[in-house]
């Protein structure tokens, strides 16, 4: 049995066929997890399906803990995949070979307040940031607020990477900047990766320098 949001479960079709699914829409993460957790405890073996990697904005941590809090006696193994940021990485060249970090802008679950300050601590901290979901068609004001409060901190040629809806038939790549960013279509399917002091674009690809003599 196969477990998942309706359109993760979409992209994996070719591997579910044959099999029974459970599938939902957004917002109902807890109700289709409980719902997987239910189907193991009668005995099924279930993958609930997260986009990337489970561990990173996925399922994993939510079945721990609905495991935990209604008493679900079931053997749990989290499988490791490709989160957002390394598949945008890979895609764009080499943009997190030094330090980095990872931030969502989406506020349904973390206070907007919360993401601000953390974005504030992020942005002089001269740390490469891939930034998952950047904005939606409603919610725009988190991601220019975010944008400005790097460029507060950061040159406007400070280079970005965008890389959206990958793996589809939609994907789509492009190197910017942080003065020309407003340039270019971003949703909440895209991966914004802002480089640090050493990224610098080669050749076409974006990538920080690790500090190897070359």
């Amino acid at each position: 049995m196969v477990a998942g949001y309706t359109r993760y479960l979409g992209l994996v079709a070719d591997l579910t066929a044959g099999k029974e699914l459970i599938s939902s829409g957004m917002k109902e993460e807890i109700e289709r997890c409980r719902a997987a957790l239910e189907q193991a405890r009668a005995g099924k073996t279930v993958a609930l399906v997260s986009s990337g990697d489970p561990g990173i904005y996925g399922m994993a941590g939510l079945a721990i803990e609905l495991a935990h809090a209604e008493g679900f006696d079931v053997e749990i193994e989290i499988v490791p995949g490709v989160t957002a940021a390394s598949a945008a990485a890979a895609k764009l060249g080499a943009p997190l070979m030094l330090d980095f970090a990872v931030i969502s802008l989406s506020d349904l679950l973390v206070p907007w307040e919360t993401i601000r300050r953390r974005v504030e601590a992020l942005a002089p901290a001269d740390l490469v940031v891939a930034i998952y979901n950047p904005r939606s068609t409603k919610r725009v004001h988190p991601f220019e607020e975010t944008i400005e409060i790097f460029r507060r901190h950061r040159p406007g040629r400070t280079p970005v990477g965008i890389a959206s809806a990958l793996g589809t038939d939609e994907e789509r790549l492009a190197v910017t900047d942080l003065e020309k960013i407003y340039d270019q279509p971003i949703d909440m399917r895209t991966v914004l990766i802002i480089g640090n002091s050493s990224s610098q674009v080669i050749d076409g690809w974006l990538v920080t320098a690790r500090g190897y003599a070359v």
